[in-house]
């Protein structure tokens, strides 16, 4: 079990520092309240850039977003390194992963702990947000690379699992406890993967063979009713994201695009994102509409507004 170095914050008690604290605290409801009353000034599926081009490296992936609306994503400013940009657009490296450790999807659960699929070492990496500690939540020798994460309300994770080579994959689903179990076996090129506002469907793209399917989630977690939810004839597929109403968003590598798709599969809208290869995307800000998109064509990270929030953004709102 490894760890990145842990940041202790110190608690201070003299005047001083509570005055830091205070200014602190002010500075980043400032930020929050600029960004709310920017974002509502924005149209609608029009991107923008986020942050300076060249900010990340070619291997820019996650994203994901916190309770306070920072985003996450992997390989700010070089490799082996998770980035956080704040709502304004200032990005640092949050922490760097141990070993040879390289990260591509994140997500978070309900208590606020961060994973990250490592597919350098076949692991599902968990991150403290608070002290930074990386351990392993989960270790399966038996994975090509784990690839995109989805997680349930209730915290099972399923990891998409693709073997490029061959252009086959899987799904595995990932328990509570960090027990690793194959849930599908015998795919494309598994690659996006998400879960419906319900609960009750687990979704997941090819890339290469451009479907996305549907399965049905048993109680147990384990996935069974497969069936086609949609295919494109052109140009591939990477990472996706539901709305809160069960449209799904999917990132069209190559297209330049992210595909707005209705709850039975059919096209809404495609929406144009400055650069040719968008990798994944997630939503968040101020009142979830924002749609957050990793670009590897110019290494950086854009946004477009949405009508309606993310579902991870809508379940960070039904924290206690």
């Amino acid at each position: 079990m490894a760890s990145s170095r842990t940041i202790h914050a110190s608690l201070g008690r003299t005047p001083r520092r509570k005055t830091r604290g205070t200014v602190a605290a002010f500075s980043t409801a400032l930020i929050i309240a600029m960004t709310t009353i920017a974002a509502a000034d924005q149209p609608l599926f029009v991107a923008m850039p986020l942050t300076e081009p060249g900010s990340f490296t070619g291997g820019i992936e996650g994203p994901a977003c916190d309770a306070e609306g920072n985003l996450y994503a992997v390989n700010f400013s070089r490799q082996q390194t998770i980035g956080r940009v704040r709502p304004d657009g200032r990005g640092e490296v949050f922490v760097e992963l141990p070993g040879e450790s390289v990260g591509n999807g994140i997500c978070f659960d309900r208590q606020g702990a961060m994973y990250v699929a490592d597919y350098v070492g076949h692991n599902i990496l968990q991150i403290d947000l608070k002290t930074r500690q990386v351990t392993v939540f989960a270790h399966e020798p038996g994975m090509n690379q784990p690839n995109d994460l989805a997680i349930t309300a209730d915290g099972i994770l399923y990891a998409s699992d693709p073997n490029w080579k061959e252009k086959t994959g899987q799904i595995w689903r990932i328990d509570r406890n960090g027990r690793t179990i194959l849930a599908a076996a015998d795919m494309g090129t598994t690659n996006g993967i998400e879960v419906s506002p319900d609960g009750q469907t687990l979704y997941v793209n090819e890339t290469v063979q451009r479907k996305v399917w549907a399965f049905t989630i048993l109680a147990d977690g384990g996935l069974s009713g497969k069936r086609l939810f949609c295919e494109f004839s052109d140009y591939g597929m990477d990472g996706m994201r539901r709305d809160v109403d069960g449209n799904l968003y999917i990132t069209r590598h190559g297209k330049g695009t992210v595909a707005k798709m209705s709850p039975s599969g059919e096209l809404i809208r495609e929406i144009p994102v400055l650069g040719d290869k968008p990798s994944n995307i997630c939503f968040g800000g101020p009142d979830g509409c924002t749609a957050y998109v990793t670009e590897v064509e110019h290494r950086r990270v854009v946004q477009f507004r949405v009508d309606r929030p993310g579902l991870a953004w809508q379940r960070w709102q039904r924290q206690p």
